[in-house]
Parts: C-alpha cells; sequence; structure tokens
C-alpha cells in the first residue's frame, strides 16, 4: 500500500488575518472620513488658549491677537473687550461666526479668572485693613478692593497744604506707615495717583490741577523710594486732576474727598 503524502501547506497568511487586515482597513476609513467632516479652527482654539495662558500657565504659547486691538494674552483684564467684541458683532475678524461652544467657554472662562482675582483681592484688602488698624490709621485711610487691586486712599489735607506739593511732617509719619504695608507686597505693581478738585490755580506755583496732582504724586512717590526697599521699577506714578471726583464739588465737604491721593496695590492674577 502507497504511503499518503502529507497535506501540502499554502503559501501565504492564515485566512484569519485577511479578515482581521479587512476589518483594521474599514475602521481607518471610517475615522479617515469623520475626521474630514470635521474642521479644526486653529483661530478659535487660540482664542481659548489665550484666556487661560496668563491666569492657569497652562500654555506657553506666544501672544495672541484677535481683532483689532483686542490682546488677550497680555493681560487677563482684557478679556472683557473681548467679551464685548465677540457679542457686539456675532463674529470674527475674518467674517465667520462665532460657535455658541467657544462663546460659551470663554465666558466661563473669564467669570473664574474674575472670581480668583476678586477672592485674592479680597484677602488681600483683609490683610491692609487689618495692618492699618493696627496702626491706628482707619481715620486718615480708607481701604477698598477690585478684582485688580487693593486701594488706600489718603486724604490730601492730611499730605499738603492748600496748592503745595510738599509733604507735610505729619504726612511723613503716616508714609512711613503706609511705606512698611506696601513692602509686604514689593512684587506686585504698585500705583500711585494725585487728585485734585475743581477749583482753579491762581497765584501759586502750578498753572493747574494737572500739574498739581502728577507734583503731589509725585512727592509720594519720592518719599516711599527714600524710606523704603520697594523697587521703583514697579511703582507707578500719575497726576488725575480734577477728572475723577469721588464726590460733588460743589460742596466744601465734596471738594475735600476729591482732593486725596490713591495708593493701589495690584494682584497677582491683575494685567499689570
Amino acid at each position: 500500500m502507497a504511503k499518503r503524502k502529507p497535506d501540502e501547506v499554502k503559501p501565504g497568511a492564515p485566512a484569519w488575518q485577511s479578515t482581521f487586515a479587512d476589518l483594521m482597513n474599514l475602521l481607518l476609513c471610517f475615522f479617515v472620513l469623520l475626521f474630514s467632516m470635521s474642521t479644526v479652527d486653529a483661530q478659535k482654539f487660540e482664542m481659548i488658549a489665550a484666556s487661560f495662558n496668563q491666569t492657569f500657565s497652562i500654555f506657553t504659547a506666544g501672544a495672541t491677537a484677535i481683532g483689532d486691538g483686542v490682546l488677550i494674552s497680555n493681560g487677563v483684564s482684557q478679556l472683557n473687550e473681548l467679551d464685548q467684541y465677540i457679542n457686539s458683532t456675532g463674529k470674527m475678524d475674518n467674517g465667520e461666526v462665532v460657535s455658541e461652544d467657544v462663546a460659551e467657554a470663554v465666558a466661563e472662562a473669564m467669570e473664574a479668572i474674575e472670581q480668583a482675582q476678586m477672592e485674592e483681592s479680597e484677602q488681600m484688602a483683609e490683610m491692609v485693613q487689618e495692618a492699618v488698624e493696627e496702626r491706628n490709621l482707619d481715620k486718615e485711610i480708607d481701604v477698598e478692593f477690585t478684582a485688580q487691586y487693593v486701594q488706600l486712599t489718603l486724604k490730601g489735607s492730611l499730605l499738603f497744604d492748600s496748592g503745595s506739593t510738599e509733604l507735610k511732617e505729619g504726612a511723613k509719619e503716616v508714609l512711613n506707615q503706609v511705606g512698611v504695608i506696601l513692602e509686604r507686597y514689593a512684587g506686585s505693581t504698585i500705583e500711585i495717583e494725585g487728585h485734585t478738585d475743581n477749583v482753579p490755580m491762581s497765584g501759586a506755583k502750578y498753572s493747574n490741577n494737572d500739574e498739581l496732582s502728577s507734583g503731589r504724586a509725585l512727592s509720594v512717590f519720592n518719599y516711599l523710594i527714600e524710606t523704603t526697599n520697594l523697587d521703583p521699577a514697579t511703582i507707578k506714578h500719575s497726576g488725575r486732576g480734577e477728572y475723577v471726583p469721588v464726590a460733588d464739588n460743589s460742596t466744601a465737604e465734596g471738594r475735600t474727598m476729591n482732593r486725596r491721593v490713591e495708593i493701589r496695590i495690584y494682584n497677582s492674577l491683575s494685567s499689570y
């Protein structure tokens, strides 16, 4: 009886591999088809990324501009302009309609940032108020805060004689205590603003209230630099004249309130 020949092995891959390869090809085609039907708008992505960049340090990309003058990666305070820019037009600069999802994401990011700013300012204001009360300065200094900064308001009559930019001797003692408080926040941006009432200058060294308010802010700046360890590069000073009143200039009491010096300490989440 003749021997039976062994079964010959056919060349090629096993049948199950062919079936599996067909399945993978079908899945690949399916996902390629899905991807081709979707689009990734780089401009919208950069818009959201920039809104998180400065505050949460999630992204490391450079500055991003959307529209003319709407810069959002240089500071979170300008996100209000972005919101107005989007909501007022409903379109981006290239005419493309902004999706509701993107607008909602930006709005939520803005709300979260503002809430974080307000909480930090509130905590800072509580500490500053406590320091002011410890030094018995609560009658001379008012403490307020916003989402951007904590503000110390000093009465002009406490610091200067009428029409003068030279600090009173009593004012120096108050500023010494203020300087100690400011040194706690030496890493923050500090802004000094001088304000006046609307009574025109006459027969004085300064020709108008703009010059007077600027000179008073500069006097406070110079004194703090001389008596503290604050870095001049982190302190700004300016005169606002009569243009930002906090009370009615038609009364003597109101004019007294308007003659003031404001010192602002910006929190770490502000745009400064």
